[in-house]
């Protein structure tokens, strides 16, 4: 269905159009992965953070690190963290350079439940994104040029 009927509005021209599209877009994908995470109990951002330290692992991570990754920059990092924490899910560890600063890990239990969410999550893109791979390229290309103009400007 067109996007104008969804929402039953219309639009000045089609670069209006497409910034509405991409908001509603992703406010669809969003929701579909939300409803994944949930039985799992974790929130899109907590997922984020687990993945970043799943990418770092065996390895830890500082919080500047994860903020520099997270897809959602308003999120506050190091509340994430500490409710991963207090989930087992991720540890603190003392800094061996800076005391100051703690890294954090991703726990056994952390990476169990990556990998319990992965094929679900698996699903739910393959059911959301209704592009076939050619497709897909072509939009990811397309995405990562219209990022790269907001970028130079």
């Amino acid at each position: 269905m067109s996007l104008e009927k969804e929402i039953q509005s219309s639009f000045i021209d089609e670069h209006q159009k497409l910034a509405v599209n991409i908001i509603y877009t992703q406010n669809q994908i969003t929701s579909g992965i939300s409803g994944v995470l949930k039985p799992f109990g974790i929130s899109i951002q907590q997922f984020n953070v687990l993945r970043i330290l799943r990418g770092q692992y065996p390895n830890a991570a500082n919080v500047n690190l994860i903020i520099e990754r997270m897809l959602d920059k308003m999120s506050n990092a190091s509340r994430i963290v500490d409710k991963l924490e207090q989930k087992g899910l991720v540890e603190r560890k003392r800094n061996k350079i800076d005391a100051r600063n703690r890294d954090v890990l991703i726990t056994k239990k952390g990476l169990d439940l990556l990998a319990d969410i992965q094929p679900k999550m698996q699903v739910l893109t393959h059911q959301t994104i209704n592009l076939c791979e050619e497709e897909a390229r072509t939009l990811n290309a397309l995405l990562d040029k219209l990022r790269q103009k907001n970028h130079d400007q």
